[in-house]
């Protein structure tokens, strides 16, 4: 079995600026790490990896320093990885990301299962994985918690739905996207880390896709128009009060309700 899992290079503070004209976050200079929902899919790979045997491939959009994060995913036990990068991916919303990773995916040979994490902590949009299946013309699940059975020509998942679980056989190739419950993610391994200092990262630009239309990446690609972005102001405001237990109670009431909590 051949798995694909797409993998993202976070921001690891929420520290980051914003640029005004464009609404995307400025991420150079700043410190970054694994997203932690790709965690768990790395995890789930592995996990069928040792139960079933598969060759497992990461794929990550984004600058040259993103190739810390595949690094990572070979300490987790992927046995390839690839770098989606060029200018030209730059500042693409959830439709203009997930058609480069899905030309990247393609690029990277065939398929059998890609995994996602669930989404990523510096968009919260959970579209991303779903989107790459519609381009790629494959079935796909979200919100995957459970694996029960993996067959040579299916795989038999169990979703979370907002009032019910579902249990669902999906033909291969598809997409799943995994809960962070799914599995517990395990720690990078040193002696892997010795074994695969060598590894190397190949990168697929811009030139070495299908489709070489611009206006289908980046900020060319992306339909999204963001009016305004700016960071939530950071409420410092504290108030000491003292008193008897029952005037602080009564304080404290009168201060939920003034806020309108109560």
């Amino acid at each position: 079995m051949n798995i694909r899992v797409c993998i993202k290079q976070v921001p690891g503070t929420t520290e980051v600026e914003i640029d005004e004209k464009t609404g995307v976050l400025k991420r150079d200079g700043i410190a970054s790490k694994m997203n932690p929902y790709d965690l768990y899919a790395i995890e789930t790979a592995v996990r069928i990896k040792e139960a079933h045997g598969a060759e497992i491939s990461v794929i990550s959009m984004g600058p040259p320093q993103a190739e810390a994060v595949i690094k990572e995913a070979y300490m987790m036990g992927a046995d390839k990885g690839c770098l989606l990068t060029d200018r030209k991916f730059a500042g693409a919303d959830v439709l203009a990301t997930a058609y480069a990773l899905s030309q990247g995916i393609v690029q990277m040979g065939p398929y059998d299962l890609i995994i996602c994490g669930k989404m990523t902590t510096d968009g919260d949009t959970a579209q991303v994985g779903p989107e790459i299946a519609e381009y790629l013309q494959i079935p796909h699940v979200a919100n995957v918690r459970k694996i029960h059975e993996i067959r040579k020509d299916a795989i038999v998942v169990e979703m979370n739905m907002d009032e019910s679980v579902e249990i669902q056989e999906v033909l291969l190739p598809c997409l799943i996207t995994v809960e962070k419950g799914i599995y517990q993610p395990r720690l990078p391994s040193f002696k892997l880390k010795l074994k695969t200092k060598d590894r190397p990262i190949p990168r697929i630009t811009f030139n070495d896709l299908e489709d070489k239309n611009e206006m289908h990446y980046g900020l060319n690609g992306s339909p999204t128009q963001v009016l305004k972005i700016f960071p939530p102001p950071a409420n410092t405001t504290n108030e000491t009060w003292e008193g008897s237990s029952g005037e602080l109670s009564k304080k404290l009431a009168d201060k939920l309700h003034e806020l309108k909590y109560i």
